[in-house]
């Protein structure tokens, strides 16, 4: 360590390293580069053993997945003003609370695997490798979105995402048959499919426990594995999306994840969330399991990072999410002559009618 101290101190006299890169290099220092964190055991159900209970958490790994949950949940937090500001109108399903389940869930992949989500999937949108730019513009309807403004909170894509279908359940058929058909196709053809439940304890405005007379979901497979999963903590996600995609690469058919997690807002904005459960409900949650939270604290706690750290990350990601939205209210919006582009993926043009038989348009991909 003196050693290379002694060689940077020396490019920094000799004029080969700024200042603010030995500032960064000093901090880092006298952080601990990696610590072991104990998680919380997985329930299991037609497994013999499940994730690990402990895992290692690198300070560059802590560091990117506190980064993200930051985004999400400012991301998430900005699109509810824009939304009462009605640059943003229609559906709009926010996600804020379950960013552990996000970053945690594509941490545990290979960007070249394939992601079909329901909606409330801002999260997932940006993990998958959108920016915050793009995702806030299609909320707001303006060509610079990435679905070109036309697609809205509720059709987002990228590159092997899928995203955002609008009704409840709709984007397990297109993985691979309706639900519990699903299941059964799955398990008969062995198929490599992680299905996920993102249990955030509500169905619109009802609780689980009133709508239904089992509420183990990881069990819902029937004939799968399945595992429960804190979908609060990051480390307890990222460890059994692991496991999970271990299980299907290895030739062993699907596997069911149930992620207990939480929804702060309502489950649109035309809810405010506090009809069905109490204030106390959810700021207990805040208090005692917030992702982000709980990822801070384990942070500090193990040397990874500090307060001002931290506080200097947050800043930051103010700074580029303030810039988004004020892309997102600003860019203008798709002409109309873009209606009737990229309906498909590599096509020739082709004419497409409008409104009536004498409007027609040129679809582009």
């Amino acid at each position: 360590m003196r050693e290379m101290l002694a060689t940077v101190l020396s490019q920094v006299f000799s004029g080969m390293v700024q200042k603010s890169t030995l500032r960064g290099l000093l901090s880092s220092l006298k952080f601990s580069n990696d610590a072991t964190c104990d998680i919380k055991k997985c329930d299991l159900y037609l497994l013999e053993e499940g994730p690990p209970t402990s895992t290692v958490l690198t300070r560059e790994e802590a560091l990117k997945y506190y980064r993200n949950m930051q985004v999400i949940r400012r991301m998430e937090l900005k699109a509810d003003q824009l939304y009462k500001q009605k640059f943003i109108r229609g559906f709009c399903h926010l996600c804020d609370g379950q960013e552990a389940c996000n970053v945690g869930l594509e941490a545990g992949i290979n960007p070249t695997d394939h992601i079909i989500t329901s909606y409330r999937a801002h999260g997932l949108c940006y993990t998958r490798g959108l920016s915050v730019k793009s995702i806030l513009a299609e909320l707001t309807g303006r060509k610079g979105g990435c679905a070109k403004g036309k697609g809205g909170s509720m059709h987002m894509y990228a590159k092997n995402f899928y995203g955002g279908n609008g009704i409840v359940g709709a984007q397990v058929p297109l993985g691979a048959g309706q639900v519990f058909e699903a299941y059964n196709m799955s398990a008969l053809w062995k198929l490599p499919c992680v299905f996920i439940c993102e249990n955030n304890r509500y169905g619109m405005g009802t609780a689980i426990e009133r709508s239904t007379a089992s509420t183990d979901y990881h069990k819902k497979g029937f004939v799968i594995p399945g595992l429960r999963v804190n979908g609060m903590d990051i480390l307890s996600v990222r460890e059994a999306t692991k496991f999970a995609a271990d299980h299907c690469r290895s030739g062993k058919g699907p596997i069911l994840m149930e992620l207990q997690t939480y929804r702060y807002h309502g489950h649109s904005m035309s809810d405010p969330g506090v009809s069905y459960r109490t204030r106390e409900e959810v700021q207990n949650v805040r208090s005692k399991s917030d992702p982000i939270m709980l990822l801070r604290e384990r942070m500090i706690s193990n040397n990874l990072s500090s307060v001002e750290e931290l506080k200097e990350i947050d800043a930051d990601v103010k700074k580029e999410v303030e810039e988004a939205a004020q892309f997102a209210t600003t860019d203008p919006e798709p002409p109309l002559e873009d209606l009737a582009n990229y309906l498909y993926h590599q096509n020739p043009p082709f004419e497409v009618r409008g409104a009536h038989k004498w409007l027609k348009f040129k679809s582009v991909s």
